[in-house]
């Protein structure tokens, strides 16, 4: 790459995983070098973006002296919070910079130059917005083949088919109860001893104290081998060798970068969303994902067997349009 072919990147960086998750996996995916820029915030971030519009109201004086010329090419934001600074800095550029904003900005649209939100949050189509499967995360092929030679040492005594469980749990609006939690796992051991295979599982600070000791106490009287990660532990997290080498994954459905994490991975994939765990935004997620043939429902009579897909990489087609972009001649506007 020349000096010409390069430009400045920045990703706003909150307090948010998931959001830093996005923002990220795009700027990797464009195969150029960015900077974070960690943003935090005061009270006043709760204000409702049509009163912040391109601002730096809501966030801290610690944040504020990161956000300093020379302005970038281009900035890469996720969630609302992060929407008004991405603002600001194009206005300070006098519209040099090119901003990506990644979920619903919640006002303003027509200062961004590229919003990417998934087709299941339902926004309406205008020239800026790119409907993407799923959401945008880290998980490359390269990275899943690095990861599946770190972690296969780890897991040499488990035979296979080896069943991934990865367990979220209870959001804001729904419960990941104990009859659930009871049903999943015992559909997991289930189908691996119907193949005389093996269960990797995991759980999270969602599934809660009471659900994960009922797991443990399941597969410690199941009679299988399997690797248990304690989430609380110090051990490193297997959560990417699990993504590498499963055969098949089964994922409840209370998180959306969960599942689109998983439809990346090469194993078949199962979405576990019984009625009460999985809101209307992510059911809609979920049917997107079945229909572009990345997952399948757990049913009733569901056998858990391996099955091909396609590796979901939302990030790349946001990265693409970054480029183009970078690539056009700037709008000199105040954003």
């Amino acid at each position: 790459m020349t000096d010409q072919d390069t430009h400045l990147i920045w990703v706003l960086a909150d307090d948010r995983a998931g959001n830093i998750n996005q923002a990220i996996g795009v700027a990797e995916a464009l195969a150029q070098p960015f900077k974070r820029v960690d943003i935090g915030y005061t009270k006043f971030v709760r204000l409702p973006n049509i009163i912040r519009r391109a601002s730096l109201l809501g966030v801290d004086e610690a944040s504020r002296a990161r956000l300093v010329a020379p302005w970038p090419d281009l900035v890469i934001s996720a969630g609302r919070r992060t929407a008004p600074v991405a603002r600001w800095i194009k206005k300070q550029s006098r519209g040099h910079t090119r901003i990506c904003q990644i979920m619903r900005p919640d006002s303003g649209e027509s200062a961004f130059d590229l919003i990417a939100v998934p087709a299941h949050d339902q926004m309406s189509i205008r020239e800026n917005i790119l409907e993407i499967p799923g959401a945008p995360h880290r998980v490359t092929e390269t990275r899943l083949l690095v990861e599946a030679d770190t972690w296969r040492p780890h897991f040499k005594g488990l035979p296979g088919p080896k069943i991934a469980l990865i367990i979220g749990g209870s959001t804001k609006k729904t419960t990941f109860t104990k009859d659930m939690a009871d049903e999943l796992i015992t559909r997991a051991i289930d189908a691996a001893r119907a193949v005389d295979g093996s269960l990797l599982v995991t759980t999270s600070r969602r599934t809660g104290q009471e659900n994960e000791e009922l797991i443990a106490d399941r597969l410690a009287n199941s009679g299988l081998p399997y690797h248990l990660h304690d989430w609380m532990g110090q051990d490193e997290n297997p959560y990417f060798g699990y993504l590498a080498l499963a055969d098949v994954l089964v994922v409840t459905g209370d998180s959306v970068s969960m599942c689109c994490e998983a439809a990346a991975a090469p194993g078949g994939v199962y979405i576990y969303a019984p009625e009460g765990l999985a809101n209307e935004r992510h059911k809609r997620l979920h049917q997107s994902l079945y229909e572009g043939e990345y997952a399948r429902p757990i049913l009733t009579n569901t056998e858990l067997v391996p099955f091909k897909h396609e590796s979901l990489q939302p990030a790349r087609l946001v990265a693409q349009r970054c480029l183009e972009l970078l690539s056009a001649p700037a709008h000199q506007d105040s954003a």
